[in-house]
């Protein structure tokens, strides 16, 4: 599998949970962390104490003013939640957490984490492409959030390991050239406004659709 995954985190409360994310996140390959408005010293005592030997991704996180920021460049947006109801499901897909690394696979993915408290707000949730969805207990669904960071984490990195890493990078290449395509023709069509929603648009149902390796080649054909 040849895997792009950022891993955002909104608004995080706690320096504790700050800590233990950090230490999760390098424990399963995450190289940066990018984190929203964070409401505590994300570097304070706790924080690096609990990181343990992650402390470098604390010290070295992309802090950002607005979600939008944060998932800027990424293919598939991933939200989380554990109220089911409060993210629609006819607006977006939600997936079991075991589905989503082979559905998204070779796609540039975003795992947006929310709040300690309440989680990810309405207006976000609408921003995201696809909802992760944990079967916890209904007596009690809401996982801390450094726990289900762990579980998001171990289902993409868990997933590498059953793929060929040659195929999906060569897979990867030839759909990064078909979207490079689009691009150029999308450009070249001076009459087209929004010209980035289109592409975005272009790569959404690309993603979606899963084409094969013999029909990502005959569109890059096709457009040529």
């Amino acid at each position: 599998m040849y895997l792009m995954l950022r891993l955002v985190i909104v608004s995080p409360k706690y320096q504790m949970n700050i800590g233990y994310i950090a230490r999760i996140a390098k424990n399963f390959g995450i190289e940066k962390l990018h984190i929203v408005k964070p409401r505590a010293n994300i570097v304070g005592k706790k924080a690096i104490m609990f990181s343990k030997h992650a402390h470098d991704l604390l010290e070295n996180a992309a802090i950002h003013n607005d979600l939008t920021s944060a998932i800027n460049g990424c293919d598939v947006v991933i939200g989380t939640t554990g109220l089911i109801k409060k993210a629609n499901p006819r607006l977006r897909k939600v997936y079991y957490v075991d589905e989503l690394a082979k559905r998204f696979k070779n796609s540039k993915v975003c795992l947006v984490i929310g709040r300690d408290d309440i989680g990810l707000k309405s207006d976000e949730l609408e921003m995201c492409d696809a909802i992760a969805y944990i079967p916890a207990s209904k007596k009690y669904p809401v996982l801390n959030i450094s726990a289900a960071v762990a579980i998001l984490l171990y289902s993409f990195r868990s997933h590498i390991f059953k793929e060929k890493i040659s195929h999906d990078k060569e897979y990867y290449m030839e759909k990064e050239a078909l979207f490079e395509l689009i691009r150029k023709l999308v450009y070249n069509k001076k009459e087209l406004r929004e010209k980035e929603d289109v592409i975005k648009t272009f790569k959404k149902v690309i993603d979606r659709a899963e084409p094969t390796m013999h029909e990502l080649r005959s569109l890059i054909i096709a457009l040529k």
